[in-house]
């Protein structure tokens, strides 16, 4: 069976095409610049060189296009016939309370992510497009909607609201929905699976941290809180947004600054975080990380930050699920920085967590990163979206059949 997985943005498509027969995958790309001057394709068949395409790519049909006729290709392809994809598989951002799972996209399903457009405006409608274009171009597959929202609809409700009247959850759906649930729902998985245990037996903090960052508390197999909530701003420092931010400077700010709706919503989602409290050295870790080494007060300020707001919340999660058997870094930043794994590690001896600094010297593989006697097991696992994404997908194909 052969499982295409979409991941369709506002102007970027990332595909993966995965035989589930052995779980392999035959083909990935991205498609870059769409409505833009500049548009490429980049594919990468499996055992064969890379492909890059430079056309015009006015829009997400004409980029869907292209990658079908990528997959098609007799000298690149990796498929001979478009009937050769079972299901395809989509990310889709926003779910709202209706999906606590993944489903078949039917019409009801789209009128719902719809309606959660003004959750996530920047992200459901380049996601529902994507939907709609692959029913056009490829009719009769069944399509799977995977959200990243899924995995947290089972926050008990005291974790998910906000004290703000209760009228305004009833009306707006504002509350805590969390995101990239589907990278920690592998994680913490795939934690289970390395350690040969029950994930039911086990409290798991994940941590998945990138330039857009998250950590949730997976307690018995299930998430019970994380650190994102109505929108993608809150909880640690990012790359560009603020994390964690009490309400009252908003307002404040906008007086103080005569900032209108719009600019205060750019300070906090795009010149925050690493960028802003750098002042402007940037928005990537690696390039915090390396000022930070040759004495930059400014980086280390920042990284300081970082550091300390993941540790807070490792501490939060744990007294929330009542004790921690596993520490989960993953995403870019969680993957690759191997000192500040180690810098938030450090003062947690108390809960049982006791790093190695030997094992800690590791980048992007799996790897238990503590001491043997560590009470608390500490991880590195490289997410894997796209396979969970996959895996759904076949799942309720095969009960369809």
């Amino acid at each position: 069976m052969k499982i295409l997985v979409l991941n369709s943005g506002s102007s970027s498509i990332k595909y993966q095409l995965f035989n589930m027969a052995d779980h392999s995958v035959l083909a990935k790309g991205l498609i870059e610049r769409i409505g833009i001057s500049g548009s490429i394709l980049n594919h990468y068949p499996k055992d064969s060189s890379p492909v890059i395409t430079h056309q015009d790519i006015s829009d997400h049909k004409t980029g869907i296009q292209l990658m079908i006729d990528t997959l098609l290709n007799p000298e690149y392809g990796v498929i001979k016939d478009i009937s050769e994809i079972k299901a395809i598989g989509h990310r889709v951002v926003h779910g709202g309370e209706k999906f606590s799972g993944s489903v078949l996209v039917t019409p009801e399903v789209i009128k719902v992510l719809r309606e959660c457009i003004e959750l996530a405006p920047l992200h459901n409608p380049p996601n529902i497009l994507g939907i709609e274009v692959c029913k056009e171009l490829m009719p009769g597959i069944p399509q799977v909607g995977v959200f990243d929202t899924a995995f947290h609809q089972t926050i008990p409700q005291y974790a998910y609201l906000y004290g703000i009247p209760f009228k305004f959850y009833q009306k707006y759906g504002i509350r805590r929905y969390g995101f990239h649930g589907t990278s920690h729902q592998y994680v913490a998985q795939r934690a289970a699976e390395l350690l040969n245990r029950p994930i039911e037996d086990l409290k798991i903090i994940t941590c998945h941290l990138g330039n857009g960052s998250s950590i949730t508390a997976v307690k018995n197999g299930i998430s019970v809180d994380t650190s994102l909530g109505f929108g993608t701003v809150s909880g640690i420092i990012m790359g560009t947004r603020c994390g964690d931010l009490d309400p009252a400077i908003i307002p404040f700010l906008m007086e103080k600054e005569q900032l209108s709706v719009a600019e205060i919503h750019r300070i906090i989602y795009k010149e925050s975080g690493f960028l802003g409290l750098s002042e402007g050295i940037s928005s990537d870790n690696r390039d915090l990380a390396e000022k930070a080494s040759q004495g930059d007060e400014r980086a280390i300020r920042t990284l300081s930050v970082l550091h300390y707001g993941i540790k807070k919340y490792i501490g939060a999660y744990a007294a929330a699920m009542g004790g921690l058997d596993v520490v989960v870094f993953t995403g870019g930043i969680g993957e690759n920085y191997i000192k500040g794994r180690a810098e938030v590690c450090r003062g947690l001896e108390f809960l049982g967590v006791r790093i190695d600094a030997e094992k800690n010297r590791v980048r992007s593989k799996e790897a238990i990163i503590s001491q043997e006697d560590s009470r608390v097991k500490v991880m590195v696992i490289p997410t894997n979206e796209e396979w969970m994404i996959a895996r759904d997908t076949a799942e309720i194909l095969r009960k369809m059949n």
